[in-house]
């Protein structure tokens, strides 16, 4: 398996290199900007990777880059988790990972760590186990427009839930489509030039997270991409394409929201978040100010690493139907 996903994967990259293809940061965490800034910026080229979304609060926590390129996200995340953090990037090409081997030493001085907390591996998504990475064992998980582009996205997402803590997060970004495209379009170097060989239908997207756990994800953000890459559109016809910034989590949801007469306060005490906390594109808590919350919203954030800066009022033991969450 490993020798086709690598060359699989060479054919992909090499067509999203030559084109120049990478999407800007998503600053999702507060202090990414000042930390990107320290960067060489050879590690900000985004032809050789481009940065994945980090989530905040990740103090002490265990980071996993899953495509971390040449580092950038790795490096960024090295300083957000601090010195009793970790960070792990994999990544399947060797140029990219040399690169980021260069500069690791300089960017743990930066920091001022005395032991390095990154390691960088070579490998692959959809086979994590063969990188010793153990069942519940990684807090958060990133992972920016890769998925888009695995022959695999069973096994991709299947490995993540596996590593994954209870409780512990999927952030990432992808691109959906709004029907499903013909599976030669994938290798398509036009279609894959725009960033959207192998992109999913949005139904299928969501069946196939229920099947192998995920209940419920929330987008961060969802935004239309325009195609301008020359033959692009000839190409998918009348389908259309969304990028979005995605997080789940780890917990026994359901697959709809429900209503528990729950009530969740934020306590403002979020670092980089004094006065309001965005959980998603539709749930923004403001400090001190009590919100009713379906179960899963509620769940989000009294079960994960967000629990100490929230109080959630309530059980699950009285149901009241649907929770309309728009």
């Amino acid at each position: 398996m490993n020798d086709e996903l690598k060359r699989y994967y060479e054919e992909v990259f090499a067509e999203r290199i030559r084109s120049g293809c990478g999407c800007v940061a998503e600053h999702l965490h507060p202090g990414m900007g000042d930390v990107l800034r320290e960067m060489h910026p050879e590690l900000l080229d985004a032809p050789h990777g481009s940065c994945s979304p980090l989530p905040p609060d990740l103090e002490g926590r265990v980071v996993l880059d899953l495509g971390c390129g040449n580092g950038s996200t790795v490096f960024a995340a090295a300083r957000l988790v601090g010195p009793t953090g970790r960070v792990i990037g994999v990544d399947m090409r060797d140029e990219l990972l040399k690169v980021a081997q260069k500069h690791l030493p300089e960017h743990m001085v930066k920091c001022g760590y005395k032991e390095p907390n990154v390691d960088l591996m070579k490998g692959y998504p959809e086979d994590l186990r063969s990188l010793g990475l153990a069942d519940n064992s990684i807090d958060v998980v990133v992972t920016n427009e890769i998925i888009n582009v695995s022959m695999d996205k069973r096994a991709f997402f299947s490995e993540v839930y596996r590593v994954l803590k209870p409780g512990g997060e999927f952030c990432f970004t992808t691109v959906l489509a709004d029907r499903r495209l013909p599976s030669y379009l994938s290798k398509e170097s036009c279609v894959l030039r725009a960033g959207l060989g192998g992109a999913m239908y949005s139904e299928d997207f969501r069946r196939l997270f229920r099947e192998i756990g995920w209940h419920d994800y929330r987008n961060i953000s969802k935004q239309i991409v325009p195609l301008r890459k020359p033959g692009a559109a000839d190409k998918v016809g009348l389908a259309g394409f969304t990028y979005r910034v995605v997080r789940t989590f780890k917990l026994p949801l359901e697959d709809i929201c429900e209503d528990y007469g729950q009530v969740a306060v934020y306590k403002g005490t979020m670092p980089g978040f004094p006065e309001a906390f965005p959980l998603d594109d539709h749930h923004l808590f403001i400090k001190d100010k009590p919100m009713l919350v379906c179960g899963n919203s509620g769940a989000m954030v009294e079960e994960t690493r967000f629990g100490r800066h929230f109080e959630v009022m309530g059980d699950k033991s009285v149901h009241y139907g649907p929770f309309d969450c728009s």
